[in-house]
């Protein structure tokens, strides 16, 4: 597959989120963690890591799904960052106690530090 054709702004290799994580700067909460690397992308992308320490395959996809839409609905995207999120044990009660729109305000300041370290 072409390096272009990766689609909807996504890391999808592993050299990709190694190159965040060693690169890029983080910020982190009690559920979640924000790595992001300045890209040479016109748009930013994003990269989802969910362990099984954070719980079965359905609730990992789920996660995953959901910090995906999350991230889409940000009202201020990043632009030109490569973004990895990381969730911790208990993200999925967080959201399921606080809602969706908790997730993405979570994301967005998450997101935020860690763009604005990066490019720093």
């Amino acid at each position: 597959m072409p390096s272009g054709a990766q689609g909807r702004g996504r890391l999808t290799r592993s050299a990709e989120f190694d190159a965040v994580y060693r690169r890029g700067r983080s910020a982190s909460s009690r559920h979640l963690v924000a790595y992001a690397f300045p890209n040479d992308a016109e748009e930013a992308r994003l990269g989802v890591a969910v362990s099984r320490k954070v719980g079965g395959a359905v609730v990992r996809n789920k996660l995953k799904r959901q910090l995906r839409e999350a991230f889409a609905a940000l009202p201020e995207p990043p632009g030109r960052v490569d973004v990895v999120l990381v969730a911790r044990p208990g993200l999925d009660a967080a959201v399921d106690q606080q809602g969706f729109d908790w997730l993405v305000a979570e994301i967005g300041e998450l997101v935020g530090q860690s763009a604005q370290a990066a490019a720093a």
